[in-house]
């Protein structure tokens, strides 16, 4: 999902800094500070930030759920959320776009027992959407995207495909589409697009 957000952005005209885990910890509030500002010196100023960062998604019962299960879950998704938003939003107050999206996932809305570390994160980083949006308005948007079935791996999708009511998966560009609409969107704040082909209505 995050290249597609990246060349989706790149052909919407903006310059783009794509990292992922080999470019830095941002579960950490030192290693989120430290990629924040490399790609603000890179790309000499900062519109739009899109935290898709996350870990810890592994089917565990919940006997089996370790401490270090809640610890991988947490660190990049919701510690990496607020502390990449405390990192960029003095970036962003500059900007005219000012827009945070943070990528949420349909497990914030629905209990999956096999998930519970990952469901927690989301659900905390569904609640940061909200609190950034008020803490940082109005210079600043926060907005959300939550995706439900894409990105599934060939041997589950009708399976995946059967849990949506429109009867298919999606695709990384939907998820990028979503980005693209709200950076169209200035009136859109505090809130999360689901783009799940209706699967929360199951």
């Amino acid at each position: 999902m995050g290249s597609a957000v990246a060349a989706r952005l790149e052909a919407d005209g903006f310059r783009v800094l794509a990292a992922g885990r080999r470019d830095g910890d941002v579960s950490t509030a030192a290693g989120a500070r430290t990629l924040v500002e490399r790609a603000a010196a890179e790309l000499g100023a900062l519109d739009l930030v899109v935290h898709a960062a996350s870990a810890g998604f592994e089917p565990r019962s919940v006997e089996e759920v370790a401490e270090e299960d809640w610890d991988a879950a947490f660190g990049a998704t919701a510690k990496g959320s607020f502390f990449v938003a405390q990192a960029a939003a003095p970036h962003l107050r500059g900007s005219e776009l000012g827009l945070l999206v943070l990528v949420e996932d349909v497990a914030a809305y629905q209990p999956w027992p096999s998930f519970a570390p990952h469901c927690a994160a989301k659900a905390a980083q569904a609640m940061l959407t909200r609190v950034l949006a008020r803490a940082l308005a109005p210079d600043v948007r926060v907005c959300g995207v939550a995706p439900g079935p894409v990105a599934v791996e060939p041997e589950q999708e009708e399976r995946r495909a059967a849990e949506t009511v429109l009867g298919r998966i999606g695709s990384p560009e939907d998820v990028a589409g979503a980005v693209a609409y709200l950076v169209s969107a200035p009136f859109v704040t505090g809130t999360s697009l689901i783009v799940d082909g209706g699967r929360l209505l199951r």
